[in-house]
């Protein structure tokens, strides 16, 4: 059967209220008449309402056909669909998901198309079926719709024929790029092929990459089409009391305490930057105080050791500065997070300010116990000896690693710390010491600092042509919010939800320092976030695309509806789980 352009549809952003907050969207598209220019980057009339997860280059027209209309008037049992329901540019007769393949090039019109992507599942098309599970549902059903990017620009109108004129190479269809997503299951030999597709997209790119390693190492692996996908670190919820066997006192400000069984059971194997929550009770009259540290010594299942430094308003610091004995028992959770070093080849850059030394030390370690033959840079920044832990250690380990760079700036140098001997220069760290030094933009690079410090280097980073799925940051305290479209947003600090406190669970907000009860209006973890203005990720919010997994640290949860595909051990998505408990959850 011949293939034809049904209808050309088009739409300008608009804002809209949804849920109490503002969305900027333009899944909204209305038929148009006669002939329309196509461009590189949109058609005559048309534009993306959110740049930053539509639009661009190889997302620039999106496509639906009208055997999936069909299809789900029948399984939504709904007569009122018109032309760009879906959000599509191109309403079509033909190209099904199950036959196009990324790579494919169709001439329409004037212009010349190839096939790029599914689409990436999105919350705002559920807004616009009026249908929450619609995300959820269109990956399930194998009914995604697909992108085109313009080769060659021109005008196209209603009626006109889809002519193929190139078939992409390997002959991956949409819904087999879409499953191989989204779906359990990444088999090595199809990651392998979708990778040899030129046609397909850098953050496709990147998060199929991250799958094979982890099919490679026979990790679990999650993740969604973008720079955020990556590994999924198995780790076991909940607490065990660990003893305190040693304590140093770093510097004035900082102490590492190290951590044994206190039952002859094996640790769990932390990989080099992970964190555990240290559970506390500082005063038998005042609430538990949950608290996440990064390790920061050598890889051991007999012995954990943290850094911490005493903060000038932190309750926990203070008292495991000050109050903390050899002998002790604390409170500790598994090890958690995804700012891992990474297996590989490429230069190492380790890149710290104040005492996010800790994850990166932890890194350091690793490689040296390795004998690593990778190009290892440590670049510091921090104000002065007195605030430098583990300086001597890091030398140490930096000798035992034959390709190794040190480069460590003190803002506010002491009169006893030597030039040349304890730091390399006065002032800030910065890019443009980075460039000096001849750092490779092929690098990895892992950094760990103050929100300040991380904002600046990332921006700098992009800017100066690193590639995003090479640049890994952690942060101390709770991150900042990914609301794709959501505009106009107040930044609050997290506070327990408005109303008359709950009566469920507790709910523990570990990186927050918030600890509330659950509330069973509450649809979801993420809805209970919101509500206490917790900053969290998200995208699908129906258990498809995992930008909200997130570290259980203790506790279980249930899932309405079931995720397409489970998180990792030790993991949760937010989006679709209830407590089934009181719980500790990594935000």
């Amino acid at each position: 059967m011949m293939a034809r352009l049904l209808s050309v549809n088009v739409g300008l952003p608009r804002e809209i209220p949804w849920r109490g907050q503002t969305v900027r969207t333009s899944v909204w598209k209305c038929p148009v008449e006669g002939k329309r220019m196509v461009r590189r980057l949109n058609i005559e009339g048309d534009a993306q309402g959110d740049l930053s997860s539509h639009g661009g280059e190889h997302r620039a027209v999106f496509v639906y056909q009208i055997d999936s209309y069909k299809y789900w008037q029948d399984e939504l049992h709904r007569t009122d669909f018109t032309f760009g329901q879906f959000g599509e540019n191109f309403t079509v007769e033909g190209l099904p998901d199950t036959e196009v393949c990324v790579g494919d090039q169709y001439r329409i019109g004037g212009a010349l198309f190839e096939v790029t992507q599914p689409r990436v599942t999105c919350y705002r098309v559920g807004i616009r079926m009026n249908e929450p599970r619609m995300p959820r549902l269109l990956v399930s059903h194998g009914r995604p719709g697909f992108y085109f990017r313009v080769l060659q620009e021109g005008e196209v109108q209603a009626g006109d024929e889809i002519i193929k004129v190139a078939a992409g190479p390997e002959g991956v269809s949409i819904t087999e790029i879409n499953g191989l997503l989204y779906l359990p299951g990444h088999p090595r030999e199809k990651l392998e092929r979708a990778l040899r597709i030129p046609a397909l997209p850098a953050g496709w790119r990147s998060s199929f990459q991250s799958l094979l390693q982890g099919e490679q190492s026979g990790g679990a692996i999650t993740g969604e089409a973008g720079p955020t996908s990556g590994i999924s670190l198995p780790a076991l919820p909940g607490f065990r009391p660990l003893r305190v066997v040693r304590i140093t006192h770093e510097t004035d400000h900082a102490v590492s305490l190290e951590l044994e069984s206190a039952d002859s059971r094996p640790l769990a194997v932390a990989l080099p930057g992970q964190f555990v929550v240290v559970r506390l009770r500082t005063k038998p009259e005042v609430p538990t105080l949950l608290r996440s540290y990064s390790l920061c010594g050598p890889p051991s299942t007999e012995r954990y050791r943290l850094g911490i430094k005493k903060e000038s308003r932190g309750a926990a610091s203070a008292y495991l500065n000050t109050q903390v004995k050899v002998g002790d028992l604390l409170d500790v959770s598994s090890p958690s997070g995804r700012f891992v070093l990474r297996a590989g080849n490429r230069p190492v850059v380790l890149l710290s300010a104040g005492i996010g030394v800790t994850p990166v030390l932890a890194m350091l370690h690793s490689l040296a116990a390795g004998s690593s033959m990778r190009t290892v840079w440590w670049l510091r920044g921090v104000a002065n000896g007195s605030e430098d832990p583990f300086a001597k250690e890091v030398r140490l380990l930096l000798s035992g690693i034959p390709h190794s760079r040190a480069y460590v700036r003190y803002s506010r140098p002491l009169p006893e710390d030597k030039l040349g001997l304890h730091f390399d220069a006065p002032g800030r760290l910065d890019l443009a010491a980075l460039e000096h030094l001849g750092v490779s933009r092929e690098s990895d690079f892992y950094l760990c600092g103050p929100k300040a410090f991380l904002s600046d280097f990332t921006a700098g980073l992009a800017s100066w042509g690193v590639a995003s799925d090479r640049v890994y940051t952690e942060i101390f305290g709770s991150g900042k919010s990914e609301t794709f479209g959501i505009v106009g947003a107040t930044v609050r600090s997290p506070h327990p939800p408005p109303g008359v406190p709950g009566k469920g669970p507790r709910i523990s907000f570990a990186r927050s320092s918030l600890d509330v009860s659950w509330d069973p209006a509450f649809n979801s973890l993420l809805e209970f976030a919101e509500a206490c203005d917790v900053p969290v990720r998200w995208a699908c919010r129906s258990g498809v695309c995992h930008l909200c997994e997130t570290a259980l640290i203790a506790g279980a949860v249930d899932y309405d509806p079931s995720p397409l595909e489970s998180p990792a051990d030790g993991n949760l998505l937010t989006c679709c789980s209830r407590p089934r408990g009181d719980v500790v959850i990594d935000l």
